[in-house]
C-alpha cells in the first residue's frame, strides 16, 4: 500500500525504509506505537497518541470509523502532500 501511494504521488516506491524494533527498549527509543507504524520523514500518517508503546499490534482508525491493520489510505496521502509541501 505505501508502495503505490509513492508511486501514485511520482516518488520512488524503493525510498522506503523498514526499520525492525526487535525488543521493548528500542520500542521505547523508537517511541514505536506499535507495528506497523508508517513515519514519512520521521512524521507519523495517524497521530499515536494515546497508543502505548511497545512491541504490539498497531490498530489504525479509518476515516470512516471502522478500525484497521493498516492506516486509511487518504492519510498515506495527506502524509505525502505534508512532506511535499515542506521542502
Amino acid at each position: 500500500m505505501l508502495r503505490a501511494e509513492l508511486e501514485d504521488a511520482g516518488l520512488d516506491p524503493d525510498a522506503v525504509d523498514l526499520i525492525e524494533v526487535t525488543n521493548e527498549e528500542e520500542a521505547r527509543a523508537r517511541r514505536f506505537p506499535g507495528s506497523p507504524t508508517i513515519r514519512i520523514d520521521g512524521e507519523d500518517v495517524q497521530d499515536p497518541s494515546g497508543l502505548p508503546i511497545g512491541l504490539t499490534c498497531r490498530i489504525y482508525q479509518r476515516r470512516d470509523g471502522r478500525v484497521s491493520p493498516l492506516p486509511d489510505p487518504a492519510d498515506i496521502r495527506a502524509a505525502l502532500e505534508r512532506t511535499k509541501g515542506a521542502n
